[in-house]
């Protein structure tokens, strides 16, 4: 974001003199090193014909462009490097801040999270080490409201580029094609004709009866159209799964209100200060499976 907002930094030599530029390089380095290797693995892997390619219907994304690769040599393997880096800082990283801006929500607010719990231990009973499946995952109508309702105020992407491909006409201001615009995700989740007393976090916002009528854009936190996230429904089965597993365990307690922790202006949304959150366990008298296996093992 400093380099987006400071001209002489958009040029490249100048750039990698600064101290950030040299960080930059550094951590790429890190990062394109490790991508490679694992791809070298993988098509090492391809080569002997040791992959996996007939037990599963659908392949992983690096399978799929590896194999390509091979067969019609129109990617090149920095190619891939490319679409590997992009998928694992899209995923990571937007899906760890949304869980942690919901589990701070949950944390404020103990009505939410009583309706949460009331879930989780209908779908799970008091077993709280069975593994998620895809049947939970869809019985999780409450949690997906508070998800929902956790983008709409913290959506991990604050804002969006495109650009205007047709004159357009926006209250009465004409936008030229050609134009580059910022969509502002943040702002946009707070008109108060859409989501009246847009400050206050309500999950109920999101049930169906009360979106029925919504416009389909009011509410874009994985963006829109043709150009719209492609893991947004893998990111929200992250999401579910991690909390779930979480409130089945824990009882949750936000030590700070939202005023005193504004969002910090980057790609991603970020907190400016630690988000702190106290876990408490439900079961405080029980010792979970895990914890027994840990202190078996230590015998």
């Amino acid at each position: 974001m400093e380099r987006m907002v400071n001209p002489h930094h958009w040029v490249e030599w100048i750039f990698g003199v600064t101290k950030n530029g040299k960080q930059l390089k550094s951590d790429l380095q890190l990062l394109h090193g490790f991508t490679r290797k694992v791809i070298q693995e993988k098509k090492k892997k391809l080569l002997c014909g040791g992959a996996d390619t007939g037990k599963r219907k659908r392949k992983a994304l690096m399978d799929l462009l590896l194999e390509h690769h091979l067969e019609t040599k129109d990617l090149s393997e920095e190619d891939i490097r490319e679409e590997v880096d992009t998928f694992t800082f899209e995923g990571h990283d937007t899906t760890s801040m949304g869980i942690s801006w919901a589990l701070y929500l949950i944390g404020l607010h103990k009505d939410v999270q009583s309706k949460l719990h009331e879930e989780t231990d209908r779908i799970f009973g008091n077993d709280t080490e069975r593994p998620v499946t895809v049947d939970d995952l869809n019985g999780m109508n409450y949690l997906e409201c508070v998800l929902k309702e956790s983008q709409r105020l913290y959506p991990s992407i604050p804002m969006i580029g495109r650009e205007v491909d047709e004159d357009t006409s926006i209250c009465g201001y004409t936008i030229p094609k050609g134009t580059s615009c910022i969509v502002l995700t943040y702002q946009l989740h707070r008109d108060k004709d859409v989501f009246p007393d847009s400050e206050k976090f309500d999950p109920d916002r999101f049930l169906p009866e009360n979106s029925l009528n919504r416009h389909p854009f009011a509410y874009i936190p994985f963006s829109a159209g043709p150009r719209n996230c492609i893991g947004q429904r893998f990111a929200v089965m992250e999401q579910k799964t991690i909390i779930s597993h979480i409130l089945r365990n824990y009882t949750l307690e936000s030590l700070d209100p939202r005023d005193t922790i504004p969002p910090a202006t980057e790609l991603i949304l970020r907190s400016s200060k630690s988000i702190r959150v106290k876990f408490r366990s439900r079961y405080p008298n029980e010792i979970s499976v895990n914890e027994k296996n840990t202190l078996l093992a230590r015998v």
